[in-house]
């Protein structure tokens, strides 16, 4: 754990200013919870499951230190605890009656409830992880589920952080290999935010950038280790999944962490909710999307976009009232696609605008392909990683059909209005043929699906 370069990068973070990682310092929850925020009471937020853990032990350490701790809000172990708004609401409900800083002893829905419950309600909080299996412990925003669709709703990170090692080496393995999932995923968000940041949309903010950007190899190296429950690797694991959470706090947005990979989760999530699927971890949603993002890029570098025929692109971009119908009808799912229209409008360009974009794509496609080729891996080396860490690696381990995966390339892009290569592919009238070769004899799915 580099804790020079952890503490380096909290003096510009902007919400978390505590961050404590070790082994056996469930004791030292006193000790930071008054430099966070003096003698103010607290109260534990966990679940059946993590209030055994941890959250017991940890109220229990704070009473035998004198502190004040109320009664703690423990939510079902069972069934697994959803993001929902409503779970948001109904905790924001509790925390009114108190005036005590939320504890929350849990790994990403619980942090990602409290997290917004916490701010709706007036007040800042402190986190104790019980897994690596996440980057939202010190993100800005929680992901939450409202009307059937998921957003990051925007509210601070938590003001002070803990995280004992022995209990993040004893959590399933599988919540591990859900975190190693959601990490590599920051090698396809780089790669769109090269995209964004060369066409002029989203500029690099270099510093958010290196905090993930500089390590995130190092951090996915190892993922056989990983999957042994090799506590050194967790270690590593925990401590990229923390800084990617940091990088999210300084650009005050979830581009260093996010991108079209999470558009491809963010959908199956959103499409298996509305069909009453039993939810699938989310850095094993990620996983996937990476593959599928990174096997996309793959088609997009075999091509030269130096030579596009803009002037026929032009002719061809459809209207605004073209992109609505065109979103409602694509997705079946009502509240889903009526959030899908406000994402795609708020980044529809117009055929002036779309010209100028395609002469940039034009002018810089080579230095641009250079610096993806650069941060990109290959589609079969992502796989293999996430098969060593553990991971799902084809559609169907995730709930995902074939038929669905195919409709996911250009239903992703409208979920959200963050450039990515899927808006690339899009824009430059390559997205059709891209996917059919994707699903050809010898394409990428073809050869992992067998279709």
């Amino acid at each position: 754990m580099d804790y020079n370069r952890i503490d380096a990068a909290l003096r510009h973070a902007n919400d978390t200013r505590h961050l404590l990682i070790g082994t056996g310092i469930l004791n030292d929850v006193g000790n930071v919870l008054e430099q966070a925020f003096g003698q103010q009471p607290a109260v534990v937020v966990a679940d059946d499951n993590t209030f055994a853990i941890a959250g017991k032990a940890l109220r229990e350490s704070l009473r035998s230190a004198g502190w004040t701790v109320e009664e703690p809000i423990v939510f079902p172990g069972t069934p697994t605890l959803y993001a929902s708004f409503e779970n948001v609401l109904a905790l924001e409900g509790k925390l009114r009656t108190t005036s005590a800083v939320p504890i929350v002893v849990g790994s990403g829905t619980l942090n990602d409830i409290t997290k917004l419950a916490a701010h709706r309600a007036g007040r800042q909080y402190m986190c104790v992880g019980t897994a690596a299996s996440m980057d939202g412990y010190t993100a800005f925003g929680a992901a939450i589920t409202r009307d059937g669709f998921k957003q990051t709703m925007s509210c601070p990170a938590p003001r002070a952080v803990l995280a004992d090692l022995d209990i993040l080496v004893t959590a399933p393995a599988q919540m591990n290999s859900t975190g190693y999932g959601d990490l590599l995923g920051k090698v396809t968000a780089g790669a769109d935010w090269i995209l964004a940041d060369a066409l002029e949309i989203e500029l690099i903010e270099k510093g958010a950038w290196s905090l993930v950007q500089d390590s995130v190899r190092d951090w996915t190296g190892k993922p056989q280790e990983l999957h042994a429950g090799n506590k050194q690797a967790i270690e590593n694991l925990f401590e990229g999944l923390i800084m990617a959470g940091i990088a999210m706090q300084i650009s005050h947005s979830s581009r260093p962490a996010s991108g079209s990979e999470h558009r491809f989760s963010h959908l199956w999530e959103m499409q298996a909710l509305a069909h009453g699927h039993e939810p699938v971890p989310h850095g094993f949603k990620v996983g996937v999307g990476t593959l599928a993002a990174t096997a996309l890029y793959e088609r997009v570098l075999a091509r030269d976009l130096t030579k596009l025929d803009i002037d026929a692109l032009c002719r061809a971009w459809p209207s605004r009232e073209e992109v609505r119908r065109s979103v409602q009808q694509g997705h079946s799912i009502p509240m889903l696609a009526e959030n899908a229209v406000e994402e795609s409008l708020a980044k529809y360009i117009t055929p002036d605008q779309l010209r100028q974009r395609l002469m940039l794509i034009q002018e810089r496609w080579p230095i641009i392909r250079e610096r993806l080729e650069h941060q990109l891996m290959a589609a079969e080396h992502i796989r293999d990683l996430l098969q060593a860490a553990g991971c799902p690696t084809e559609p169907a381990e995730i709930g995902v059909s074939v038929a669905q995966l195919r409709e996911s390339y250009i239903l992703a892009r409208t979920i959200r209005s963050r450039y990515t290569v899927l808006d690339l592919v899009n824009e430059s009238g390559i997205l059709d043929a891209c996917v059919d070769e994707l699903f050809a004899p010898g394409g990428y799915w073809a050869a992992i699906t067998h279709v």
